[in-house]
């Protein structure tokens, strides 16, 4: 029987996202830039979620956002200006 480490590397989704990536993206229809945090899987039904630090604080329903949770598909990647 395999034991749950061979099955978890063999089953998990591979992470598209490294910490330090700079991406930019729309949370609740609000724009951001910001730096990935981590990527996870919440559960089955949500999919793999990334959480990011904005740039700039959010406002968003009277509160104030440091750290924010999207959808993989909902960000880019951020293109380097040299």
């Amino acid at each position: 029987m395999n034991s749950m480490a061979e099955y978890f590397r063999k089953n998990r989704p591979q992470p598209v996202w490294q910490p330090g990536d700079r991406v930019f993206g729309r949370w609740n229809k609000i724009p951001f830039i910001g730096t990935v945090a981590n990527d996870s899987l919440v559960s089955l039904s949500e999919g793999v979620l990334v959480s990011i630090f904005p740039d700039l604080p959010i406002k968003y329903q009277d509160k104030i956002h440091n750290v924010i949770k999207v959808r993989q598909t909902d960000i880019k990647f951020l293109k380097k200006i040299d």
